[in-house]
């Protein structure tokens, strides 16, 4: 694919260049070049700011009647990127930078114009001196004098300096710390009286109770507990039932009622003692006596057998 790309051109053995014509273009023939805004500016009409590194499409031409040592200046146009409304501005060779023309000022422009003072200052001083020897004179004076006066401030910052060095950083610093140790030790000993002052009055408070205590009774103090044996309980079960049996025998004495004195009546009435058929009445008469040994639930028995006698009677 190498004869797409053409290198060298074929010219006939009949051409002559001086037969070309050449196009007449205008001077003031406006480009459309890709550029970024050389500093920072704001749109006059909306108010935009427009910083610098912006890039834009704008329209270059060359300014007519305007060279810088044989270098031709440029203007460039732009649009603001909110209004849409036309900003130009042109190269100045002469210093180097460029120069807001139309629809916008430039930002943090002081230090630009203060030097351009500057150098207005000192170009028409040296004119002035050129011509005239006397403003030579005059300005020599003025200059002399004024670095005598820079001397001089200088001299006394620097005696300033040496006042400042013969200070005693070291006392400076014993000294604070012997202040801030008495300040330690004042607040130690604030601390102890305080504490001194707390402990009295408790003392006093304690002794106080003390003495409205005395006055009262005292109690009698408390028996220790004593300790069982590991074998009391062997001892306890018995009297435990013991003790059960004779509050139950307590309880039914009186229920049991024993009918001695009907059969003593009857007998006594009929001048006869029992009849030998008889024997269940007997035994109601007569009961058993009781032995230490028996229990409330068979004194209850008893009496069931003598309720039933005498209601066979």
């Amino acid at each position: 694919m190498s004869e797409r790309k053409v290198l060298n051109k074929y010219y006939p053995p009949d051409f002559d260049p001086s037969k070309i014509p050449k196009l007449k273009l205008p001077k003031d023939r406006q480009y459309v070049v890709r550029l970024m805004a050389p500093f920072n500016m704001r749109c006059k009409t909306c108010g935009e700011y427009i910083y610098k590194g912006k890039k834009f499409n704008a329209r270059k031409e060359t300014v007519q009647n305007e060279v810088y040592l044989g270098l031709p200046i440029f203007r460039f146009y732009i649009k603001c990127t909110r209004c849409l409304a036309e900003i130009t501005f042109k190269t100045d060779p002469e210093n180097t930078d460029y120069t807001m023309e139309h629809g916008a000022t430039r930002n943090f422009q002081a230090e630009k114009l203060l030097e351009e003072e500057e150098k207005r200052v000192q170009k028409e001083r040296e004119d002035e001196e050129l011509n005239n020897p006397m403003k030579v004179l005059e300005n020599r004076t003025k200059d002399s004098k004024l670095e005598m006066e820079v001397l001089e401030n200088l001299q006394e910052l620097k005696e300033l300096n040496q006042r400042q060095a013969h200070v005693d950083f070291e006392a400076m610093l014993r000294q604070h710390r012997l202040s801030e140790e008495e300040r330690r030790r004042r607040q130690q000993e604030e601390d102890e009286q305080e504490t001194a002052a707390l402990l009295e009055e408790a003392r006093r408070q304690r002794l106080l109770e003390d003495s409205d205590s005395e006055d009262e009774a005292a109690p009698a103090p408390p028996r220790p507990a004593l300790r069982p044996q590991p074998t009391a309980i062997l001892h306890e079960a018995p009297k435990a039932k013991r003790k059960a049996e004779s509050a139950g025998r307590a309880q039914l004495s009186g229920l049991v009622m024993v009918k001695k004195a009907k059969t003593a009546a009857a007998a006594g009435s009929t001048g006869q003692g029992p009849s030998p058929g008889a024997p269940e009445s007997k035994k109601a008469a007569d009961p058993a006596p009781r032995t230490p040994g028996t229990s409330s639930l068979s004194q209850l028995g008893t009496y069931g057998d003598s309720g039933d006698s005498d209601g066979s009677n």
